[in-house]
């Protein structure tokens, strides 16, 4: 089926299952000319086709996330839910301010948490060199302000990406793992305070 005839059947779909259906069709191409569609359908009321098209959009990659930082909707916060998780899997960091400003006050714990994560997968290289020192600090420092998030779920995804983020910055080796020290040792979350003893664990 021609990429046309796939964007006009996600289009017309008239049922949940009809719209799920189509939506994973058009991902399973990996098609450019998919992405505005694919973009629309993160703001739809069906997670299963979000998560479908979150899947096609990071199979797509780089290209992608010019568009989607253009097109993101502030007031649809399953939206910008969605598109978090695009900008994470692909890690691009030409959506590193979007991540920065989202992982620490965005008002969704959903936003947040995906944020919190999307700040691990960051590809460094993919970096212009003279951004990459100041990035990589305001990611730090980020990170570190997120670990006190009120929701656990965004304090896990910091721990988890505080050990990704040393694990390709070294210099940030003391300062993460004495932070992970407090953490595994004062967190109200057992969950938490695992995962951060796994991450010291991990850096050592």
């Amino acid at each position: 089926m021609k990429i046309e005839e796939l964007i006009n059947a996600v289009e017309k779909a008239d049922s949940a299952e009809e719209l799920l259906e189509t939506v994973e069709a058009l991902a399973a191409v990996a098609d450019e000319a998919a992405i505005p569609t694919l973009i629309d359908v993160l703001g739809y009321n069906n997670p299963g086709a979000a998560v479908a098209a979150v899947d096609g959009l990071i199979a797509i990659g780089q290209p992608v996330v010019p568009i989607l930082l253009q097109e993101l909707d502030g007031y649809n916060y399953g939206a910008r839910a969605w598109a978090t998780r695009v900008f994470a899997g692909i890690g691009d960091p030409r959506a590193i301010d979007l991540l920065l400003r989202a992982a620490s006050s965005d008002f969704s714990l959903s936003v947040r948490r995906a944020a919190a994560r999307g700040l691990g997968t960051l590809r460094w290289e993919m970096l212009p060199e003279e951004r990459r020192e100041e990035a990589k600090s305001q990611t730090l420092e980020t990170l570190l302000l997120v670990t006190k998030d009120p929701e656990w779920v965004v304090r896990y995804a910091a721990v988890t990406s505080l050990q990704s983020l040393v694990a390709v910055v070294p210099e940030f080796k003391p300062e993460i793992c004495q932070h992970l020290e407090q953490i595994a040792a004062t967190d109200g979350e057992l969950a938490v305070c695992a995962r951060a003893r796994m991450a010291l664990g991990a850096a050592r």
